[in-house]
């Protein structure tokens, strides 16, 4: 009974692994970066993901670029990209 209980853990500890991976695949957080002028309504922080890079301004105001080629992204998001999408096939 102890080994099924066992099994059963294990099983569901693998689903909530293979729902972080897809997530923190999604999420477009894995680079952050701010930028504040000499006021305050000027700030602008940059969030670059595998998928995408985005700005989110000050004002609410958030505009997303979807990446049109691997090639665009840095050499730090190249590695990651190519295992988690690995790890989804």
């Amino acid at each position: 009974m102890a080994n099924s209980g066992l099994q059963i853990l294990g099983f569901f500890l693998a689903v909530i692994g293979w729902i972080g991976l897809i997530v923190g695949t999604i999420l477009p957080q894995w680079k952050m970066s701010a930028y504040v002028g000499d006021n305050i309504i000027t700030a602008i922080a940059m969030y670059q993901g595998l998928w995408m890079s985005c700005a989110f301004q000050s004002t609410g105001q958030i505009q997303c670029k979807v990446y049109d080629s691997i090639l665009q992204l840095d050499c730090d998001a190249g590695e990651p990209h190519d295992v988690s999408t690995a790890f989804l096939e």
